[in-house]
């Protein structure tokens, strides 16, 4: 052989060895072996254990599904909590903390589970304070003593709308304006009480000593008490009741005679000058609650009946034995003209035929006479079984009324006087109530600001869930109108809007993240509400699987 066919065989012979050698190592762009025709998972098997790193990557928002869940009713379900004389809350005044915290949450767990939505809860019964207080000592309804401060490092007004807040219950501060004592027991009266620091603002009239209405510095003193709730707390509402001048005692005149002839206008009437005060203040305390946090309502809850028709043809077809009008001097039709309340709620504690104050006649009367003003009614659940009308011997009544209001496009919920009556008893009616009226959830009635607001939307960023608690993590600090937001999850979209719903109460600060309870499921769903009560925005996500436990 030759030495050119000798380097050709050579040569050959190499590349056949390069050719076989490359074929022993797979294909980079060959996909692997696998019958299955989804995404791989786990790692090639190998002899040695290899070093793994997961990519830095930088956060990517969750993208909203465009899905649209249904739209949740919108229904007032109040129910009062009365303070004084320890009506329903706290049972005792010399009970420990511990335990008035223990009562407390009772009652709201049990009204959250009748699918209430608010709570009216009394913080001011007859100038003393659930709170601390520059204007008022602390109340012996709370503490057993008047003036003598709870044993505890929490501030009771505090926890307790934080506890209301985290049931999803708004708070409506409840507060008297004008009554001074609620007996002739002056000695027991703290140092600090406006009794002694203030004695020429003192009236008394029946087994009772008054704020005189008809004082400026009444008033003033007033508004603080309001504006210092307001500033420091974050309630949903300031509310007032129907005290305002005194219900008529029998063969007696209310002694306001001198500051009558100090202030009165030339020739105007002693009843028009008390209309005149008790107006200025409500006028006044809406000034201040709205320059103070614009998105507090101010609600009253006055007496069921205006006047009575034989009194002026505008009235109800009712024969009341006193009025808003005629003798507490509440000019209620007024403030709601002028819009200077948010909701009015008329004690309609009458059965619904009553022949001299029929609850049926007196909610149609108060529809028609609301003056856009949201009406919400209150029932008196406390008659049941206890009063001499037959017709509340029927545990039904309460249900009746409630539907009749809900016939009635003005009428958007109720409130219920008082939470013991149908809590320490009548559990019958409130078992009726929540079988046949109130079996779903729903949400309270929102309200338009006066002055429009851009809201930026959140962006959720990550879900993050363990065995305890599901953590949504945003973008950046919500923005501070943005009040709570209603956090629901299923594994169905269809079946969604009936999960149980979780209240993230933020209360307009700047969180970064919320926390539920664990929520181990394929789909979650977050209503975003502002202090307005609007939903801002629905957003409903697809959880990352590696997000869950």
């Amino acid at each position: 052989m030759n030495s050119t066919s000798k380097w050709v065989l050579w040569t050959f012979a190499c590349l056949f060895f390069l050719s076989a050698c490359k074929s022993q190592k797979p294909s980079a762009s060959a996909p692997p072996t696998n019958k299955s025709t989804g995404p791989i998972s786990g790692t090639p098997k190998t002899t040695e254990t290899l070093p793994t790193k997961t990519p830095v990557r930088p956060p990517v928002a969750l993208q909203p599904l465009a899905y649209r869940l249904p739209d949740i009713p919108r229904e007032f379900r109040g129910v009062w909590i009365a303070t004084v004389a320890n009506i329903d809350w706290p049972i005792s005044g010399t009970d420990p903390w511990e335990k008035q915290k223990r009562d407390y949450l009772a009652l709201l767990d049990y009204y959250k589970d009748l699918n209430f939505n608010a709570v009216i809860v009394q913080i001011r019964t007859a100038g003393d304070a659930f709170y601390p207080s520059n204007y008022a000592p602390w109340s012996k309804y709370l503490t057993g003593t008047q003036g003598v401060a709870p044993q505890t490092q929490e501030n009771p007004l505090t926890w307790m709308i934080k506890e209301a807040h985290d049931r999803g219950l708004e708070f409506h501060a409840w507060l008297n304006p004008y009554r001074a004592t609620m007996d002739l027991k002056t000695e027991e009266l703290s140092k600090s009480h406006d009794f002694y620091r203030h004695r020429d603002w003192m009236l008394k009239y029946g087994t009772k000593w008054y704020y005189d209405p008809g004082l400026p510095e009444v008033k003033n003193h007033l508004l603080a008490i309001i504006k210092e709730v307001v500033s420091n707390y974050d309630i949903d509402a300031i509310h007032f009741d129907d005290y305002f001048y005194p219900y008529r005692e029998p063969k007696q005149e209310f002694p306001d005679k001198a500051s009558y002839n100090k202030y009165k206008k030339p020739g105007q009437s002693l009843e028009d000058w008390r209309r005149q005060n008790v107006n200025e203040l409500i006028f006044a305390l809406n000034q201040t609650i709205k320059s103070t946090k614009p998105w507090v309502q101010f609600g009253i809850s006055p007496f069921g009946v205006w006047r009575n028709q034989d009194k002026d043809p505008k009235g109800s077809p009712t024969r009341a034995g006193q009025t808003n009008y005629d003798d507490l001097f509440a000019d209620v039709l007024l403030w709601m003209k002028n819009q200077w309340i948010d909701y009015l709620i008329p004690q309609l504690y009458w059965s619904m035929e009553h022949p001299l104050a029929s609850h049926r006649k007196l909610a149609d009367w108060w529809a028609n006479n609301s003056y856009g003003i949201p009406i919400y009614l209150g029932n008196g659940p406390y008659k049941v079984r206890e009063d001499s009308d037959e017709a509340w011997k029927n545990p039904g009544e309460i249900n009746t009324q409630v539907n009749y209001g809900r016939t009635l496009t003005q009428i958007h919920g109720n409130s219920f006087f008082s939470a013991k009556s149908i809590y320490s008893k009548n559990r019958d009616v409130a078992q009726l109530l929540k079988n046949e009226v109130y079996d779903r959830p729903t949400l309270p009635p929102s309200f338009a600001p006066k002055a429009p607001a851009v809201i930026e939307i959140p962006v959720v960023f990550d879900v993050k869930s363990n065995s305890e608690k599901t953590q949504i993590q945003l973008e950046k600090p919500l923005d501070p109108a943005i009040r709570y937001a209603m956090v629901q999850g299923g594994n169905e979209l269809d079946t969604l809007h009936e999960a149980i719903i979780h209240t993230a109460w933020v209360g307009g600060s700047r969180v970064r993240y919320l926390e539920v309870p664990s929520l181990n499921t394929d789909y979650l769903a977050i209503r975003w509400i502002d202090h307005y009560g609007r939903i801002v925005q629905t957003q409903v996500f697809q959880t990352p699987k590696n997000t869950r436990p």
